[in-house]
């Protein structure tokens, strides 16, 4: 029988058969301290339980306190555990206590050395596009067959819930920016505040309290886009203070990015991870009953409007390009046109691009290489120089690459082949780098289909191919009619017989 039912029968038995104290505890065999209690309320009162003195380990309390106060300052995995406090105090000073005893003492004084109340959080409401929180993750994809470590950067609404995320190779402060840039723009707003931890692109310097000195690009950026700062504390006793974010990140890694990625390169891997990011909006946290695409809807309309001109997030250097036609930028080497070799250039440096500019124009764009040590080299940058010195173009790394990115066809192949067949290796290697000419100015599909018409005549001569290449262009198909009509001569081809006749007659 509960307590609750004994208390239930004597309310019973004294309402209906009136019975007095003495009686009732004679009759349920309780102590009348209990029958007063159960006819004051129904409901039994909360035992109490007593608070024990610990008279064994009492003698021994200041010696164990100061063992785990000098463990403060050694490192975590060699301060005492209980354990071994008790089994120093048996050891060394001969104490009479259990190691339960000493266990609860330890226990008692490292809650009040870490000051627990600290870590306790309280639980805060975000008001529709009042706040955001911002941080980077790492994982591992394979790109374009090479296991690679990336970045992943996160922002997300507080509010809503609603989360952006992109790949990076780096951690890079054009990275840090150009997420914000992105992932303002597809939320179409911009939030009042953004929670950050002590990010390096961000923070240059971290001051007493939450006063930190900023570094000159981050300020410009939230200047531009006119939202606040908050920075939480300093380490993991910082975390909690932007959970949402931190959550977010090991949820999306966990969902989407789980078995690893196999992509042919990082805008593949980001186009996959912005499917994802419109999947996740369907999903509902917790229990609310509209889903985070629902109120990330609804919070659009308190977010503040996005600037007309988006940042600028690209990072401006000045670099010499050297004697190989190429600038080293974060230890990877790009190719540019070899006619700036030895001179400076301005290189305007991007999270995943970067763009060579001379003489006010932008002379090379290439991908952001994705390793360090790395060469990027376009084929199209050397033809100048690979005229002088055609017997550099059969082994040349920038070949190599054309052929591997398919920029340098089958057809180019048929071609060159051909006219060093016709032409020998020097004037063959020369023709073909005429036609590459030609790709400047004309579209690559027209020249390749313009090779493959001259080809069929036996004919290697680049202004043929340059004829055909506009025929293409006209909307005409190529011509495979012998050499006469593919020049665009309909008359026969002129004879020099009667010159002959004449410098016989001047012989005779």
């Amino acid at each position: 029988m509960s307590r609750v039912e004994l208390y239930e029968r004597i309310r019973i038995d004294s309402r209906v058969e009136g019975l007095s104290i003495r009686e009732l505890s004679r009759r349920h065999g309780v102590h009348r301290r209990t029958v007063r209690q159960a006819l004051a309320s129904a409901v039994p009162p909360s035992r109490k339980v007593p608070e024990r003195a610990s008279p064994a380990i009492g003698p021994w309390t200041e010696i164990a306190r100061g063992w785990l106060v000098a463990d403060r300052d050694v490192p975590p995995k060699q301060r005492h555990t209980a354990r071994r406090v008790w089994r120093r105090l048996v050891d060394e000073y001969d104490a009479v206590v259990s190691e339960s005893t000493v266990r609860a003492f330890v226990a008692k004084v490292n809650f009040e050395l870490d000051d627990q109340l600290k870590a306790v959080t309280v639980p805060q409401s975000h008001g529709s596009g009042e706040e955001a929180e911002c941080d980077f993750g790492e994982f591992y994809a394979y790109v374009a067959g090479v296991l690679t470590k990336l970045w992943m950067f996160c922002l997300r609404l507080s509010h809503s819930g609603d989360g952006f995320h992109v790949a990076f190779s780096h951690q890079a402060q054009e990275a840090f920016l150009e997420g914000h840039v992105l992932g303002l723009a597809r939320w179409g707003g911009v939030p009042g505040r953004v929670r950050y931890d002590n990010l390096k692109p961000a923070v240059a310097k971290v001051l007493f309290g939450r006063d930190r000195l900023e570094t000159e690009r981050f300020v410009a950026l939230r200047s531009h886009y006119g939202f606040d700062s908050f920075y939480c504390t300093p380490g993991i006793e910082g975390a909690h203070e932007k959970g949402g974010v931190e959550g977010e990140v090991g949820r999306f890694r966990r969902n989407h990015l789980v078995p690893m990625p196999r992509v042919a390169s990082l805008g593949e891997l980001n186009e996959m991870m912005a499917a994802a990011d419109a999947a996740d909006r369907a999903r509902r946290i917790g229990f609310r009953r509209a889903s985070v695409g629902e109120m990330a809807d609804a919070e659009r309309g308190s977010l503040h409007p996005l600037p007309e001109v988006a940042f600028d997030a690209a990072r401006e250097l000045l670099v010499k390009v050297d004697t190989k036609g190429r600038v080293c930028v974060r230890q990877s080497f790009y190719s540019v046109p070899v006619s700036l070799a030895r001179h400076q250039v301005l290189v305007r440096l991007g999270a995943s691009r970067l763009e060579v500019v001379a003489g006010g124009a932008v002379v090379a764009t290439h991908d952001r290489s994705l390793h360090k040590g790395t060469e990027d080299l376009v084929l199209d940058h050397y033809l100048e120089i690979l005229v002088r010195k055609p017997g550099a173009l059969p082994g040349s790394t920038a070949l190599a690459q054309a052929r591997a990115s398919g920029a340098f066809s089958a057809a180019h192949e048929r071609f060159w082949a051909a006219a060093r067949a016709r032409l020998g290796d020097a004037a063959g290697t020369r023709a073909l780098i005429a036609v590459l000419l030609i790709q400047r100015r004309l579209p690559a599909a027209a020249v390749i289909a313009a090779m493959d018409a001259a080809l069929v005549v036996g004919n290697v001569d680049p202004e043929v191919v340059a004829i055909e290449a506009r025929r293409v262009m006209s909307g005409t198909p190529a011509s495979v009619v012998p050499i006469t009509t593919t020049i665009g001569q309909t008359r026969p081809v002129p004879s020099l017989e009667r010159y002959d006749i004449l410098l016989a007659g001047r012989g005779a």
